[in-house]
C-alpha cells in the first residue's frame, strides 16, 4: 500500500479552497494519517488548513471545569480544545482518499490514542519548540505501535532552537525526517504531508529492496 503514495501523488491532490466535496463514486481505497502532538500545539489548525472538505471537528469551548488539569500556560489565547478527534479528507486521485486525524492534545484523553493508531499509514509529530515535553507521550506511543512518523515543528512563534537541536532534545534518530512549517497555511501544511509520504515511501521502496535480496 505505501509504494502507491508519492510526494507528487499529494502534491498534485490539492485542490482550491475547502468546502463541500463530495466523495467521488470511484474512491475505493481510504488511507488514514494521524495528526498527533500536544496541548495547543495547531493540530486542529492543520487538518483544517489543508482539508478538502469542511473538517468534522469536536471542539468544545474551554471552561472552568479544565482549570488545574489543562496547562493552557503557553496558549493563553485558547478558547477551545478537542475532545475527541478532528477528521479531514484529501482526494489523492480517482481511486485513493486520504484520511486526517487529529488526536485530542490533552492528557485526560490520551486513552483515545490507540484507537486512533488503529489502521494509520503513518504520522505527524506536530511540535512546540517551548513545549517539547509535551511530544514525548506521542512519540512513545508511535513507537510502541510500530507507526512510520516525520516530526513537524510549528512555527505560530518565531522558534528559538534549530531543528537539529529539537532533534537531539527529542532524542530522534538521524532517518526520521524533520521539517518546519506553519499549520494556519494551506501550502505549509501540504508540505509537511508531502514530506511524511516521501519518508512512508522510501521505507517502502528500502523494504522491498531487503526482500529482493534476502
Amino acid at each position: 500500500m505505501h509504494s502507491r503514495i508519492s510526494d507528487d501523488t499529494v502534491s498534485m491532490a490539492l485542490p482550491g479552497s475547502t468546502g463541500h466535496a463530495p466523495l467521488r463514486e470511484s474512491a475505493s481505497n481510504g488511507l488514514k494519517i494521524v495528526i498527533v502532538g500536544g496541548f495547543g500545539v495547531g493540530k486542529t489548525t492543520m487538518v483544517r488548513s489543508v482539508s478538502e472538505i469542511r473538517p468534522l471537528s469536536t471542539e468544545e469551548t474551554m471552561t472552568q471545569a479544565g482549570v488545574g488539569i489543562d496547562d493552557a500556560s503557553f496558549v493563553r489565547h485558547k478558547t477551545t480544545t478537542t475532545v475527541a478527534f478532528d477528521f479531514g479528507r484529501i482526494s489523492l486521485d480517482e481511486q485513493m482518499v486520504l484520511y486526517l486525524f487529529g488526536a485530542p492534545g490533552q492528557e485526560r484523553f490520551w486513552f483515545l490514542w490507540d484507537r486512533l493508531f488503529s489502521g494509520t499509514l503513518g504520522a505527524v509529530v506536530l511540535v512546540d519548540t517551548n513545549r517539547l515535553s509535551d511530544s514525548w507521550y506521542a512519540l512513545d506511543r508511535l513507537e510502541h505501535h510500530g507507526t512510520p512518523f516525520i516530526v513537524a515543528r510549528n512555527n505560530f512563534t518565531e522558534p528559538q532552537h534549530s531543528l537539529e537541536e529539537v532533534r537531539e532534545a527529542l532524542d530522534l534518530p538521524p532517518e526520521v525526517p524533520m521539517i518546519d512549517c506553519d499549520a494556519r497555511k494551506r501550502d505549509s501544511s501540504k508540505a509537511v504531508l508531502v514530506a511524511l509520504a516521501r519518508y512512508l515511501y522510501s521505507l517502502s521502496t528500502n523494504g522491498a529492496a531487503g526482500e529482493s535480496t534476502a
